[in-house]
């Protein structure tokens, strides 16, 4: 039956932080046939996505893909590691920490929460006073989202891993990375992580359907003695034949395909270069934010994130309803506030296979909507990024904290 709205001619404007759109290439890509998921074919796609995988999370330990969303993943690296009753800590960064936890609580863990106001990236010291406390060493862990999707601020990793060094406490560190990962530096070695989450729909450019957990040595010897259930998301299974390239299920061939040209598209602009460029846009956002005279979410400059931007509306705007004309008259999503900033923020995607012209037609968008809503702000946004990105950014990448 022929639908009765008008033609919307051009592409749709996906500005939401994921899932990103998929680049034409992926979409190739994943156009093959299905094939013998237990054939030397498929043995040689599994190899290659799960050796990709660890140089995109930077480690040469484990990393296992499972075929769900990244929900999957986060009950995979509780289940996989801690036992009932075992404390964690976890940090109120946003909406997907709260999800987290309330995994965390299912399980029967015993969740220490450190609240929040939602405007602010993980404070080590609190991290640290915690643990040090614990001198019983009954904390198992602490999990924290890397760059929470919510709220728009990014955690320091490294500084977490010297707070609970600094404390001498030996509980594990689980990261979320399900918005960052192929978007945002991040070392799982280096920073001496535990548990690294992933999700395929962001800054990897895929569909949403895979998930990852990349396994430090010493994780993997503590999930021999975890009691929390698993089958599905078992590490042992799945490492076990993962050696030789295949999967102890039914795995999803064509998003593997597609996760395979991903990595080589990552790799081909070099991995430092994707962070750089996504820096150089996310940066032209903050500027033409600040331009139009409104309030960015994050609230710490050094911590907001390179992936996306909440822009905070005046008071007895409607943030929904701003996104509602924008969708309409110009064809372009923005992602809704969650939880605790439902209604008083919008957010501004700028991650995955975007360019500078995709982002300033983004940014255009929005100038237009908030005259269009009458939203009280200052022109100048566009112009503003624009001097931005034309300007030489030799320096390279926003060093990592």
């Amino acid at each position: 039956m022929a639908s009765n709205r008008g033609r919307k001619a051009g592409r749709h404007f996906l500005q939401i932080p994921g899932p990103s759109p998929v680049p034409d290439r992926i979409l190739r890509a994943m156009d093959m046939p299905v094939i013998d998921h237990r054939g030397p074919e498929f043995k040689e796609l599994g190899l290659r996505c799960l050796e990709g995988m660890k140089r995109i999370f930077k480690t040469k330990e484990h990393v296992v893909i499972y075929p769900s969303s990244g929900t999957g993943a986060w009950e995979a690296a509780l289940s996989n590691l801690l036992s009932p009753g075992d404390r964690v800590i976890m940090y109120e960064t946003g909406q997907f920490a709260v999800l987290w936890r309330a995994i965390a609580e299912r399980f029967g863990l015993k969740v220490d929460f450190i609240a929040s106001d939602w405007r602010s990236a993980v404070d080590p010291k609190l991290i640290e006073e915690k643990l040090a406390a614990d001198k019983a060493h009954e904390i198992k862990a602490v999990c924290i989202v890397h760059n929470e999707t919510s709220t728009g601020a990014t955690s320091a990793v490294a500084e977490v891993r010297a707070a609970i060094d600094a404390a001498r406490h030996p509980a594990m560190l689980l990261v979320d990375t399900i918005s960052s990962l192929g978007s945002m530096d991040y070392r799982h070695d280096e920073w001496r992580v535990d548990v690294t989450v992933g999700g395929s729909q962001k800054g990897l450019m895929l569909p949403p359907g895979l998930s990852f957990n990349a396994i430090s040595a010493k994780a993997l010897e503590a999930s021999k003695n975890s009691k929390l259930p698993r089958s599905f998301f078992s590490w042992a299974e799945m490492i076990d034949i993962n050696q030789s390239g295949y999967f102890p299920y039914t795995p999803a061939t064509n998003l593997l395909y597609g996760l395979a040209e991903a990595i080589d598209m990552l790799e081909e602009e070099g991995l430092d270069n994707v962070f750089r460029r996504h820096y150089r846009l996310a940066e032209a956002v903050r500027r033409a934010v600040s331009a139009w005279g409104l309030e960015i979410l994050c609230r710490e400059p050094a911590r907001r994130s390179d992936v996306l931007t909440g822009v905070v509306m005046p008071d007895g705007i409607e943030a929904d309803k701003v996104r509602a004309l924008i969708l309409d008259h110009f064809d372009m999503s923005l992602g809704t506030g969650l939880g605790k900033v439902k209604g008083k923020v919008f957010r501004i995607g700028h991650l995955g296979d975007t360019n500078d012209l995709t982002i300033l037609g983004a940014i255009a968008g929005v100038e237009m909507g908030l005259a269009l809503a009458v939203v009280p702000h200052q022109k100048g946004g566009v112009e503003a990024a624009m001097d931005w990105l034309m300007q030489d950014q030799s320096a390279g990448v926003k060093a990592a904290a």
